[in-house]
């Protein structure tokens, strides 16, 4: 029974890390649905894990390793691959330069930041009722929700501008941006609102009303087009309630 209690947490991990190499599979193969319900699946599990832990009085420096990894994989690396995906159109062509690498491989970046970013949450004992940077679920669900977008209306990366005058090399210099800026905001001072109560009192809960509303909202009227809009949401409205979250 101990065994149970002290590895069903641990157990909870390793079915984020397994949801997440099934997910990266099945992007690499374009089968984007699988990988949307694999996220799902690894954001439910990562929830839980901790929960678990704490319900169970069952946390330990080995749980909290195994949690960091599978994020690795599961938030790191596989929204790395998806930036990938969409830069792999343009091939290795910068602004009329020949690069002697594909641009795609820039997409990585996110994963490089994306396990930084991860290795400071380990180190830092002030992120217990906020993250500082954005965290790297809320970041998947950014970069997959804009690439998954993209997949479901037939729109190809280099194209997506081809209606206006717009050029190839300015859509490859947003996305690059957009790479970049995630890339930052994974290791950025910014305070993010974390959804754990520190007080019971509303007026300490203002910031996570205003995320849990909006949030809602945003999902009602644009419904899985809005599933990107809600992270740029929470990232305004954690700038917003910057000196409230402690």
């Amino acid at each position: 029974m101990n065994f149970i209690k002290n590895n069903l947490a641990n157990a909870f991990t390793l079915g984020n890390l397994f949801s997440g190499c099934v997910g990266i599979i099945h992007l690499i193969n374009g089968d984007y649905q699988t990988t949307a319900f694999c996220i799902i699946i690894s954001l439910v599990l990562d929830f839980f894990d901790g929960f678990i832990a704490r319900a169970m009085n069952s946390s330990s420096n080995l749980g909290g390793q195994l949690d960091s990894l599978a994020d690795m994989v599961s938030f790191g690396f596989l929204p790395g691959v998806a930036m990938m995906k969409i830069l792999e159109p343009f091939g290795n062509n910068l602004l009329g330069l020949e690069l002697p690498f594909e641009i795609k491989y820039l997409g990585f970046l996110i994963t490089l930041f994306s396990c930084l970013r991860l290795a400071i949450f380990n180190l830092d004992e002030e992120q217990k009722y906020y993250f500082k940077g954005l965290n790297t679920p809320s970041n998947t669900i950014l970069i997959f929700g804009i690439y998954y977008f993209l997949i479901k209306g037939n729109y190809h990366a280099n194209k997506l501008f081809e209606s206006s005058s717009i050029t190839i090399s300015f859509n490859l210099l947003i996305w690059l941006l957009l790479t970049a800026l995630s890339s930052w905001l994974l290791i950025s001072p910014i305070k993010m609102i974390a959804m754990k109560f520190k007080s019971k009192q509303l007026r300490d809960n203002y910031p996570k009303l205003a995320l849990l509303i909006g949030g809602i909202f945003i999902l009602l009227i644009f419904k899985t087009v809005g599933i990107p809009l809600v992270i740029i949401y929470y990232i305004l409205i954690s700038l917003i309630f910057q000196k409230q979250l402690k």
